[in-house]
C-alpha cells in the first residue's frame, strides 16, 4: 500500500502520530529508527537494513558501546550544565529533560543499564556531586470547585550537581599559590631566625 496523498485526513493523522516522543522500547539505536508500535518494531527487526547493522555491530561491539556511552554522557552533562548549572537537582528531572530530544542516544544502548548506575559513575569519576535522599516530602495542593485538598508524597531518589571543572582548577591553582607563598614566608622567617641566632652567638 502506497503513501497517502498530502493533505488527506489519513496523511495528517500519520504526521501527528509521528510528532513528539514515542515509546523508548520501540526505538532501534543502531538504525536510529523509531517505530510506532510492537508490530512495526518486529517488522523492523527482521528487515535487511537492521540485519546488516547487527552484523556491523557484532564485528566491533565494544567500539559501538563506547561511542554510544560517550555520546550519552556528553549530551546528558550538556543538558545538566546548560539547564541547571551547578545547582543540586534530581537526576530523573535532568534525564526527563534530556530525552525530550527525539534523536537522543538511548540509555539502553550504553554500558549503563539504569540511571542509578550512570549517576554513581558520574559521582565516582568526579564529574558531579552525587547524593541520595532518604525522604523528601513534597506537597501538592489540588483546587477544585468544591474544595481544596492537600496531598503529601515522598520522593526518594538521586540528586546530582554539576562540578565546574574550570572553577575547581582555578581554586586549586589559587590554593597552590597561597601555599607556596606561605612556604616562602616560613623559609624567610627561618633564615632570619638563624641569622639572629648566629649574630647572638658572635656577640657572646
Amino acid at each position: 500500500m502506497g503513501k497517502y496523498e498530502k493533505g488527506t485526513p489519513k496523511e495528517i493523522a500519520n504526521r501527528c502520530k509521528s510528532k513528539g516522543l514515542q515509546k523508548l522500547r520501540w526505538f532501534c539505536q543502531m538504525c536510529k529508527k523509531q517505530c510506532r508500535d510492537q508490530n512495526g518494531f518486529k517488522c523492523h527487526l527482521t528487515s535487511e537494513t537492521h540485519q546488516r547493522q547487527l552484523l556491523l555491530f557484532a564485528e566491533n561491539s565494544d567500539t559501538y558501546l563506547k561511542e554510544y556511552s560517550e555520546e550519552f554522557e556528553n549530551n546528558f552533562l550538556k543538558v545538566l550544565r546548560n539547564t541547571y548549572g551547578t545547582k543540586r537537582v534530581r537526576a530523573n528531572e535532568v534525564y526527563q529533560e534530556y530525552i525530550r530530544d527525539k534523536m537522543h542516544t538511548h540509555m539502553n544502548s550504553t554500558k549503563w543499564h539504569t540511571l542509578t548506575h550512570f549517576v554513581i559513575y558520574l559521582g565516582k569519576s568526579g564529574k558531579c556531586h552525587v547524593d541520595q535522599t532518604e525522604k523528601d516530602l513534597k506537597t501538592c495542593v489540588f483546587l477544585t470547585t468544591q474544595s481544596v485538598s492537600t496531598e503529601y508524597y515522598l520522593i526518594i531518589g538521586w540528586y546530582i550537581a554539576w562540578i565546574n571543572q574550570e572553577e575547581e582548577l582555578r581554586k586549586q591553582v589559587a590554593m597552590h599559590k597561597e601555599k607556596a607563598a606561605h612556604d616562602d614566608e616560613e623559609r624567610q622567617q627561618q633564615l632570619l631566625n638563624e641569622q639572629v641566632e648566629r649574630a647572638r652567638e658572635k656577640l657572646q
